[in-house]
């Protein structure tokens, strides 16, 4: 069994998460112009992706301080996350 074929936003957004560690979500949408990363974080969670989010309560953006920012991170194993089974598998789908 392998992953999913991952396209368009999400393929970016598992990308940057995969290429730079932990990344903000305010990086993903400042910088890359992503503008539903939750949504596409979502997405990739749902096709299994073993992608993690912790709140930061304070961070610096751009000079200025925000507040309760997601930090997006790649869990091991990258996929499946370990509560993920596909279809037949005894997966969330046969629940």
């Amino acid at each position: 069994m392998s992953a999913p074929q991952v396209t368009g936003q999400c393929a970016e957004v598992f990308s940057l998460i995969r290429l730079h560690g932990p990344v903000l979500s305010l990086v993903l949408t400042a910088d890359y112009a992503i503008p539903e990363t939750a949504a596409r974080v979502h997405d990739l969670r749902a096709m299994g992706f073993n992608i993690k989010t912790t709140i930061q309560p304070e961070v610096i953006f751009r000079n200025r301080l925000r507040r309760n920012v997601a930090l997006y991170w790649l869990a091991s194993p990258e996929w499946p996350a370990p509560d993920f089974l596909p279809d037949g598998q005894g997966g969330k789908a046969d629940a």
